[in-house]
């Protein structure tokens, strides 16, 4: 592998976990922060889907979920036709930090089974997105 199969992103946020981890696994807290509208079955093997104005659609598995500390999906790669079976996996974690806030990592993984061209598009979007996403978390959450 000559390229990163990862990205990873870690924000301090000063709500408790059960605050944040309620933002990553609802449909109310979904759709406040990261899509527009949002469903969620919480539990592994059930479905989450977020939509976007313009017809994006985000449809994910849930894998793995250690309520409040660890929350993670599969989804889609960015750039790939929609039928393309391919998936990463993005997985939330929470840890708590300082006088009631949380430490969030996020981890999204599998970029390295892409080719080159598609590998680029993939990673450099979703590198950009976490980092407006994470931005629009933590705005969402100091809001509240």
């Amino acid at each position: 592998m000559g390229f990163p199969d990862q990205i990873i992103r870690t924000v301090e946020i000063k709500k408790p976990p059960e605050r944040v981890w309620a933002a990553l696994t609802t449909a109310e807290g979904l759709s406040s922060w990261f899509g527009e509208t949002a469903t969620v079955d919480l539990r592994p093997g059930g479905a989450a889907t977020m939509t976007w104005s313009g017809g994006h659609r985000a449809d994910m598995r849930i894998e793995r979920i250690e309520e409040p500390s660890v929350f993670g999906f599969t989804w889609h790669i960015y750039g790939l036709p929609a039928d393309d079976p391919r998936r990463t996996y993005v997985e939330f974690v929470l840890e708590p930090h300082g006088d009631n806030g949380t430490r969030l990592t996020v981890t999204e993984s599998g970029f390295a089974q892409l080719p080159d061209e598609e590998y680029r598009k993939a990673f450099d979007g979703n590198t950009g997105g976490w980092e407006s996403e994470l931005g629009e978390l933590v705005a969402y959450l100091h809001a509240a």
